[in-house]
């Protein structure tokens, strides 16, 4: 696993233990070689986005209890992928952000200015 740091380098804080999220299940946006979707933008679902990711084949709200996933509602907290998170902001439909939930490797896919946009966690 990489190192747990969040987008201004300092350590990463949880995203979401209820749904649990993550890569690893772990609660936290932490990546690693092994998740080639880059798991790493915690966001706080909205009905908007869920549509969207629906509308892309990623059905995110139907709970799939096979794998223990309880479906999301809007104003949970999930571990989206950077690049699904990308999408959805070139879609106007890109959710808020906790920057200090999301992890570092998110800035390989969306810069920096553009995420501080969508912050949920900034004063």
């Amino acid at each position: 696993m990489d190192e747990s740091q969040n987008v201004f380098g300092e350590a990463l804080e949880l995203c979401s233990e209820d749904p649990v999220t993550g890569f690893f299940r772990d609660g936290c946006c932490n990546t690693s070689g092994q998740d080639a979707g880059s798991h790493t933008v915690c966001v706080q679902v909205t009905a908007e986005f869920l549509e969207f990711s629906k509308g892309r084949g990623n059905d995110l709200s139907s709970p799939v209890p096979e794998f223990g996933f309880p479906g999301l509602r809007p104003g949970d907290r999930w571990c989206l992928c950077a690049p699904r998170w990308a999408e959805a902001y070139h879609h106007d439909a890109a959710p808020r952000v906790y920057l200090r939930r999301t992890h570092l490797r998110a800035l390989e896919h969306v810069p920096m200015e553009i995420l501080r946009t969508f912050a949920v966690d900034l004063n």
